[in-house]
């Protein structure tokens, strides 16, 4: 077996590229502390965040975005912007995001089914209008960003959406679908802890 083969394997690695994770004393206060968090809230430290931990700036830069993308005041709910980030992964077969944020909307939503769902085919979900119109404008962005017009905007603003909501709805399927890309690039493996979560 290959040694890159075996780094894949083995259970506590975040990714199979060799760029060693620094240690916690290592990092920053901020992010010293934000791992500390994650230890206490979670249980764990998400892998894409130990994957970032080669480098404590890049690390700080990327929780920094993440936060205000995710967890700031939006017009969108906190499960908006994870149903976003799963339709998102499903189109991209993101095997680290659709497990994590799949396991976010199962607990923000508390419908394990609806987790699944839109994991598989949001369509198969029950939706509202605007749900749907939200996910159907981020897997346009998805599939073919090019043909994206003012009607596409306009549809979300007839289901509900502000001009606010739109840029919002727009960042955050752009986001994933970098980290998306980034994650499928560097194998980037969920924690084993997402798959019982919420179910």
């Amino acid at each position: 077996m290959s040694k890159s083969k075996q780094r894949r394997t083995k259970a506590d690695a975040p990714h199979a590229l060799d760029l060693p994770e620094l240690p916690r004393e290592a990092l920053g206060a901020a992010m010293r502390g934000y791992f500390q968090k994650c230890d206490e809230r979670l249980g764990f430290v998400p892998n894409v965040l130990r994957s970032y931990a080669f480098d404590s700036e890049r690390l700080e830069h990327f929780v920094a975005f993440y936060n205000d993308l995710m967890l700031a005041d939006s017009p969108l709910s906190k499960l908006d912007r994870e149903m976003i980030a799963v339709a998102v992964s499903s189109e991209n077969r993101c095997y680290y995001c659709l497990t994590a944020h799949g396991a976010a909307v199962r607990q923000l939503s508390g419908d394990p089914e609806l987790g699944e769902q839109l994991v598989m085919n949001f369509r198969s979900a029950a939706l509202s209008d605007a749900q749907r119109a939200m996910l159907e404008f981020a897997v346009q962005m998805t599939q073919a960003p090019e043909t994206v017009e003012e009607a596409d905007r306009q549809a979300l603003r007839d289901a509900g959406f502000s001009d606010r909501a739109i840029w919002d709805i727009a960042a955050v399927a752009a986001f994933f679908n970098m980290t998306n890309r980034l994650a499928s690039a560097v194998d980037m493996r969920p924690n084993p802890e997402y798959r019982a979560q919420a179910r």
